[in-house]
């Protein structure tokens, strides 16, 4: 029975995010698990990455591959271990109050907040981290496990044109990957989340299919970047070319920044949503007589 989400009594906003280097500082897999299967971490992504040019590959499937070959000599690689590697990742500072905060804030204002993680990272790690229980759906990489409960073959990989699949998941309420209604005609009145109550979160250039699809229909696009490096390029040029809206330091504690800026995102889903909950009520008024 797939998972579905119906429209609720009061307005919902998602907010989406990815996982590295927007939630945490580095590569999930370079914190801890790239080591400990002998490489350093720029040569596991060379290697990688001239696996999949070399094989016209998909980067994920091709890192992910890497994984089950090189674990073999190394350690069983099953959720539990992937889980706790997941569980030692680095996050921002305020990540781990953040998501009660934003759920606190939203009820305050009768409005529902959901969170989403949509990343090409690996579930299994994801799932792993002190925040887990916070999302609502967890769209990343995952592993085929065999009967012994060993990662044998990519069961799902997540790439930046791909992700876009589950905006419209979340827009429909259709959670589940395989769900096909995800591409039936949804009335206006019915969606469950529109576009416009969105929030994507991101923080390089393989979110712009996400962030564009977002601004396109009236959502929030917001880039993030680490303030401990204090390089500006990448923000610089997706605000320039218009694929993100707002930028923001990866610093998710109170009254930060990307605190204050969500915060007002969802005051003016309140006052919009009551304009056109006016709107929704005047056309069923017509549309009865």
């Amino acid at each position: 029975m797939y998972k579905r989400k119906y429209k609720e009594k009061f307005p919902v906003i998602a907010i989406c995010y990815d996982f590295d280097k927007t939630l945490s500082p580095k590569d999930m897999q370079a914190q801890g698990f790239i080591q400990d299967i002998g490489y350093d971490v720029n040569n596991f992504w060379e290697e990688s990455n001239a696996l999949a040019t070399a094989n016209d590959m998909d980067t994920n499937l091709a890192y992910m591959y890497k994984m089950v070959e090189k674990s073999q000599r190394n350690f069983r690689l099953d959720k539990k271990i992937l889980a706790d590697y997941g569980a030692k990742v680095e996050l921002f500072p305020g990540v781990k109050t953040w998501f009660k905060r934003i759920r606190d804030y939203g009820k305050k204002h009768n409005i529902i907040i959901e969170h989403y993680i949509i990343s090409s990272g690996l579930k299994e790690m994801i799932e792993g981290t002190v925040m887990a229980q916070e999302f609502e759906k967890i769209y990343a990489s995952s592993f085929y496990f065999n009967d012994n409960g060993i990662a044998k073959w990519p069961a799902q990989a997540v790439n930046y044109t791909n992700k876009t699949q589950f905006l419209f998941r979340i827009e429909k309420g259709f959670l589940d990957i395989n769900d096909p209604a995800v591409n039936d005609s949804i009335p206006e009145e019915k969606i469950r989340v529109p576009f416009r109550n969105i929030v994507y979160i991101g923080d390089s250039e393989t979110d712009i299919p996400c962030m564009k699809l977002v601004n396109s229909y009236g959502g929030h696009s917001i880039c993030v970047y680490n303030p401990q490096l204090s390089n500006m390029d990448k923000v610089i040029k997706l605000f320039t070319e218009n694929r993100i809206k707002y930028f923001a330091p990866a610093d998710y504690n109170e009254n930060s920044k990307l605190d204050l800026l969500i915060k007002t995102i969802i005051d003016k889903t309140v006052a919009f949503e009551k304009l056109n909950q006016c709107y929704l009520n005047d056309k069923k008024i017509l549309t009865t007589k």
